[in-house]
Parts: structure tokens; sequence; C-alpha cells
């Protein structure tokens, strides 16, 4: 595959923005120190108010972000290619809605272009884009195969998301080690069992 991203696009990951925070954000998180059992007045906390809250910040920055935006530019001068394009094995980080707990995995992305690609790191920006909210693994996946079928009108699409999510490692049922997998199928992959069982083999995962 010879496409890319042209340079200026910027990095995936990008430091966070030393914005000014609200003297009431900062209250609720001594709040919320100070319940835990803490005082936040001592040395070692002074600053984390304003670290936690640039934290969240830059975790849910994606709230900030159209995903669409990165599939608004593509090419067709591919000779030809009208085969599977596959990007697998997408790190990434969210955090559910339900506990603000840190969701870690991978992602794999597929399409079947009609005429027409998109480079390849704009599969990993629009998974990026909606990971960096408040989540659920099952919308998360829904949301990223729905974005590039509406944008790159595909002949198909297949998102699979294997992920460990922390409200359930680290707390609660305490079961480290678990993994959850979801996945959506569209167009070709969802109607034709020989194309849907083609891209699980090269995702490794079927």
């Amino acid at each position: 595959m010879a496409h890319s991203d042209r340079a200026g696009d910027g990095d995936l990951v990008e430091s966070p923005t030393k914005i000014p925070i609200p003297e009431e954000v900062q209250d609720a998180i001594r709040t919320l120190i100070r319940w835990t059992g803490d005082d936040p007045s001592r040395e070692g906390l002074l600053d984390t108010p304003k670290r936690v809250a640039r934290a969240w910040k830059e975790y849910c920055r994606g709230y900030g972000e159209d995903p669409a935006h990165h599939l608004s530019r593509v090419f067709e001068e591919v000779g030809g290619y009208d085969e599977i394009v596959l990007l697998k094995d997408i790190p990434f980080q969210s955090h559910c809605e339900h506990h603000m707990a840190p969701i870690i995995g991978v992602a794999h992305i597929a399409y079947l272009p009609r005429d027409h690609v998109v480079g390849i790191s704009k599969l990993a920006r629009v998974l990026n884009a909606y990971a960096r909210r408040l989540q659920v693994q099952e919308r998360l996946t829904a949301e990223v195969a729905d974005c590039i079928w509406t944008h790159l009108n595909p002949h198909g699409v297949a998102v699979v998301i294997e992920a460990t999510h922390a409200c359930m490692t680290a707390r609660g049922v305490r079961t480290p080690g678990v993994t959850m997998k979801t996945s959506r199928m569209m167009g070709t992959f969802r109607e034709d069992e020989k194309s849907r069982e083609e891209v699980l083999a090269l995702m490794g995962v079927g």
C-alpha cells in the first residue's frame, strides 16, 4: 500500500495544553481527595488538582474533535486496487462512562473500498477521536464502523475491538486478564460469509 499521510497532520498523542483550570474544578478534585481519606493540602498533593484536571482534559479531548474530518481527504490513484484495506492492532485508551476507569485495548479496522482509499493513519485517528471520550466498548465499536461506512461509502466495513476494563479488573469482581471483544460488520462483511471469514482471518481474530 503506497498511500500515506502527509507531514503536518500532527501526532496521535500531543502534549496537554497548559490551560488555566477553574477553581471550582480544583475544589471538586480536592473534595474527592478528602473523601478518599487523604489531605489535599499536604505537599505531595498541592498541585494534584491542576494535574488531574489537565489529565482529564487530555483524556477527553475527543469531544472537541470531529472524527469525520479525518476521512475528508481521499486518494483515487490506487492502481485499480479493490481488495481489503486493514489496519491491525491499533492501540487505544479510553475511559468507561460508568466508573471513569481506564479501557485499554487494540482495534482492528478494515474496509473494502469502491474507487478511493483514505490515508492509513486516518483510521487510527477516527478510533482515537471516539476513544478519547467517556465510552462503553460496544458504542465505540459502532461509532468507528458507522463513521467509516458513512463517509467513505465502501463496499464493507469491519471493526473488531479487544480491550480490558479497569472497572472490572481493578474493582468490583476483580478479574484481571479478562478481555472483552466486540465487533461490527457492515455491507459485504455482514452479508457475505466468505468475505466475513476472510477479513476476520486477516485480523487474526476468527
